[in-house]
């Protein structure tokens, strides 16, 4: 794909690549790393509220390819937020920035005076697909945050067709301002060794063979679906002696629910709680594992499931938001209330070494397609379309 060849001054709103260790922050490490690797020649401007809490920005390898802008007063310093919000258009014109990108869903106000075009990524909008999982208060504020930002924006981003979707349905954002570019994998998996999965099975006191889930436990994620499963084998006589569910995660009052229900049942020994994984290990984690579980109901794309099709191991998502898109068809989907087919689907992946073999083989495949190559070249695409 040709390039523009004329270098640009972009701005990223990188409070969550500074801060935070999991989603936005992982999208937003990733989009700022990447486009520094393959388009160099660009200045790149990450607007940064507090430096003191910017302990993520150590996962840039080149730190010095970017230019990072803080409140340049002492106001600015104490309301970090007011200043995200109201001083970066000034900051924007000031600098004669080319492109300001929010990647995490929001734009500063006035973004329309900054003198530059701008971007947003708007990642889902699970709160008013499904408002019961947030406070009416969160919802207000995404409510405002989003709406603002899909207007002014001169393009939108999403990361899933069906956010797109979504976007157009609830939010009435025109379906040809919209660019589906999707995430990259934000775990390397090409450099774990043997010695590094003999040392995290140790670490982690991992069985010798396991389901295992990744991602928050909480109600939207429904891993009660897996326990619930496990209980119609159990009851049938089907469950193996040896299946064992890993579940690596922030704990919730949702995670309090799901261990009562095992309790009921006498499942407790079948799963296993793993709060303080290290991002570096998981990918021995997954590489680990003899089968993958995502039942989540509903997400804007559903990095894990990527992740399993990237690390070889046969995945089971749910059927109804984007997980299709980012398991590709070697992982399998089921309804996500129907435990009967997730038992079923669990039964085969783990008594099937030949099944496993080639639904491995499928997500290898699929997840080929999520090059750091190609998110540039379509996020540059869109970038170029504005410029």
């Amino acid at each position: 794909m040709q390039h523009k060849m004329n270098a640009m001054l972009i701005a990223f709103d990188a409070k969550r690549a500074a801060q935070n260790r999991t989603g936005l922050g992982n999208y937003s490490r990733y989009i700022v790393r990447t486009l520094n690797q393959f388009a160099p020649d660009n200045e790149y401007l990450l607007f940064i509220p507090n430096l003191k809490k910017a302990s993520q920005l150590s996962d840039l390898p080149n730190i010095d390819g970017y230019t990072l802008v803080t409140p340049r007063t002492a106001v600015g310093r104490l309301f970090a937020s007011v200043w995200r919000t109201m001083a970066i258009t000034n900051e924007l014109r000031r600098r004669k920035v080319d492109l300001y990108h929010g990647l995490s869903n929001e734009l500063p106000l006035g973004i329309r005076r900054a003198g530059c075009r701008s971007i947003v990524t708007l990642h889902d909008v699970i709160f008013m697909h499904q408002p019961e999982y947030y406070k009416p208060i969160d919802r207000f504020i995404y409510r405002l945050k989003f709406r603002y930002a899909g207007m002014k924006a001169n393009r939108v981003i999403t990361v899933s067709h069906f956010s797109k979707q979504e976007l157009v349905r609830l939010l009435h954002i025109p379906a040809d301002k919209i660019s589906v570019v999707y995430p990259g994998l934000y775990l390397d998996f090409s450099k774990v060794t043997e010695a590094d999965r003999t040392a995290v099975r140790t670490r982690y006191n991992l069985p010798s063979r396991f389901v295992l889930y990744v991602g928050t436990i909480e109600e939207r994620k429904n891993m009660l679906l897996v326990a619930q499963a496990m209980s119609i084998m159990q009851k049938a006589g089907t469950l193996p002696d040896d299946m064992r569910v890993v579940l690596i995660g922030r704990h919730t009052p949702y995670t309090d629910t799901l261990q009562r229900y095992l309790s009921e049942n006498g499942l407790d020994w079948h799963f296993m709680f793993l709060h303080n994984v290290t991002f570096a290990d998981l990918p021995a984690c997954y590489q680990l594992a003899d089968v993958f579980v995502y039942p989540s109901r509903i997400e804007g794309f559903g990095s894990p499931m990527l992740e399993a099709a990237a690390a070889g191991v046969p995945a089971i998502g749910c059927t109804g938001s984007s997980l299709e898109e980012a398991g590709g068809q070697g992982a399998f989907y089921v309804e996500p209330d129907d435990a009967q087919a997730m038992a079923d689907r669990l039964l085969s992946l783990w008594g099937d070494e030949a099944l496993r073999k080639e639904r491995s083989a499928m997500g290898l495949a699929h997840a080929e397609r999520f090059s750091e190559r190609r998110l540039f070249d379509d996020l540059m695409s869109v970038y170029n379309s504005l410029i």
